[in-house]
């Protein structure tokens, strides 16, 4: 039986893969990349350092810890005014929560960003109890540490819990650590996420029932 529900945060509750790769291009302009938004694209779900130091090094450019806290600067002050859930989100949480079922977000970004995004959903803060950011994981998705370390701070089995991603790389993570894995194609096509192994993929956030997650009607 599903226990909790562990949600990816970037491009799965929060609309904010467009604002990251906006914050990037803007950043990464001021140490001579004149990158574009699809160069980003294979890097989603890796982390941060990845997502920025894997463009500049596409352009030749060696990455420095700086370009990511440029870009985490430009980011926080768009995320402010721009931040929002992906359409029924909050209705989603809203239910999962009257249900008693304990949520956690594993995302491989930064704590900052993380939190930043949770800001942005417009649900008590509360109703993530367990926050595993990149910075807590020896390894970034697809490896299964982030959601290995959130089922552990739960108290719970993998098995025990269902993960909803937007990435490829984030489902592989889930299947990883032996966990539900539900895909939302927010991002990426609904044939990519089912490729990865996803148990269920539904067309965006919004339209996953309890029942997709493994929760009891």
């Amino acid at each position: 039986m599903i226990k909790a529900i562990i949600f990816d945060m970037d491009g799965c509750l929060a609309d904010t893969e467009p604002i990251i790769a906006a914050a990037s291009i803007l950043g990464l302009a001021e140490y001579g990349v004149s990158a574009k938004a699809e160069d980003f694209v294979p890097f989603v779900g890796r982390g941060d350092d990845l997502f920025v130091g894997g463009v500049a090094e596409k352009y030749g450019v060696p990455y420095k810890v700086e370009m990511k806290e440029r870009v985490y600067q430009i980011y926080l002050e768009i995320v402010a005014r721009d931040g929002k859930p992906f359409p029924g989100v909050p209705a989603l949480l809203a239910a999962i929560h009257a249900r008693g079922v304990p949520m956690a977000v594993g995302s491989s970004a930064d704590k900052v960003k993380v939190e930043a995004n949770i800001g942005c959903l417009g649900v008590p803060r509360e109703w993530f109890p367990v926050v595993v950011d990149g910075t807590m994981a020896p390894k970034k998705k697809p490896a299964p540490d982030l959601f290995l370390i959130a089922a552990n701070l739960l108290g719970l089995a993998p098995a025990e819990c269902a993960v909803v991603e937007d990435a490829v790389h984030g489902i592989e993570a889930a299947r990883a650590a032996g966990m539900r894995a539900v895909g939302v194609a927010n991002t990426l096509p609904a044939a990519e996420l089912e490729a990865a192994g996803a148990d269920v993929v539904k067309p965006a956030t919004g339209d996953v029932t309890l029942a997709d997650l493994g929760l009891e009607a």
